[in-house]
């Protein structure tokens, strides 16, 4: 595996906090584009960057080159970074949680054992609440003892597939790839014909919208990083849209995880008596769904979920997107 660290893993954050708004956050990937073109966008507020080819090109390590992104975004955006920065996504990605605004935690070459070595299980990428108390009960409690951990163990323990991806992580080994262009979002919206007040029917436009959402990403092969809620509503002057926007756990195609986010943002937006004139859904930060780490769990009720999702996914193929639809919607 080659150590050398190439990969930028940026959280954005505005001065005086705050994430960055849509055009600021367009601009910082811009930013990063003039410096390489391998940019995955991980919307609203963070970015990786493949820099192999710049480092050699501006003469510069990770460290140096970051300072010179962390410049330009504070110069031109006003927005400020942490960034992590390592020789893969995985460890990128958990360099940038330890580095706080304003500087650059680095994984140098060969120490991803010591860098990981103290950290909970739980903090590994792709560890659940569950997989982390199973873990816990053999005694893995911490990533150094999970990766000292024989294979043939672990995947007695999780499963054969489960088991090689847990010690994989735990020894650094990370197989994805930054995904250039994954800016991409798709969207749905549902109107009413009148200002509704009820909440159960915003409630229920927002089901079918995760649903419709879910399906289309699940059919192409994607996943989102983020959804963003828009509710236009009647007010003094007339309507006004709110919009907000989350990062998922993890990136997803499961209806019910995007159900559950979804809920949560409109909730945020305290509109208890709202007349509401529509809904909208932006699935944000797409990406293939085969490059995506996929959080290990051993919930039974979330796989029972699944299964159902994936059968109904074939009859929808077969017999048409209304063949199956969730209770709620039915009624």
């Amino acid at each position: 595996m080659n150590d050398q660290p190439a990969v930028l893993c940026l959280r954005f954050r505005r001065i005086g906090g705050g994430l960055p708004d849509g055009a600021a956050y367009e601009g910082l990937l811009a930013l990063l584009g003039a410096f390489t073109p391998v940019v995955e966008a991980a919307p609203p507020g963070a970015a990786l960057a493949d820099v192999s080819g710049a480092l050699r090109y501006f003469g510069q390590d990770a460290a140096g080159l970051a300072s010179v992104i962390r410049v330009r975004a504070l110069a031109l955006h006003g927005v400020d970074c942490a960034i992590g920065a390592a020789s893969n996504p995985m460890l990128a990605r958990m360099a940038a949680r330890q580095a706080t605004a304003g500087t650059t935690f680095v994984v140098p070459p060969g120490e991803h054992a010591g860098f990981l070595a103290s950290k909970p299980a739980a903090a590994l990428d792709g560890v659940g609440a569950a997989t982390a108390r199973t873990l816990c009960g053999y005694g893995l409690d911490s990533i150094g003892r999970i990766a000292a951990a024989p294979l043939a163990t672990l995947q007695r323990i999780t499963g054969v597939r489960t088991g090689r991806e847990l010690w994989e992580r735990a020894n650094g080994i990370d197989r994805a790839r930054v995904v250039p262009n994954a800016a991409r979002s798709i969207a749905a919206e549902r109107s009413f014909p009148r200002d509704e007040l009820d909440p159960e029917q915003h409630r229920r436009a927002l089901l079918s919208l995760t649903e419709e959402l879910g399906a289309r990403l699940r059919g192409d092969g994607q996943v989102c990083r983020s959804l963003a809620v828009s509710v236009r509503y009647a007010d003094r002057t007339g309507y006004a849209t709110l919009t907000r926007s989350r990062t998922l756990q993890e990136p997803t195609a499961h209806s019910a995880a995007l159900t559950s986010l979804a809920y949560r943002i409109q909730d945020s937006f305290a509109l208890q008596r709202a007349r509401v004139r529509g809904i909208g859904l932006r699935a944000e930060g797409l990406q293939d769904a085969e490059r995506a780490a996929h959080q290990l769990t051993f919930d039974p009720v979330d796989e029972r979920a699944r299964r159902i999702e994936a059968v109904s996914d074939r009859l929808r193929a077969r017999f048409g997107p209304q063949a199956v639809k969730p209770g709620r919607l039915a009624a």
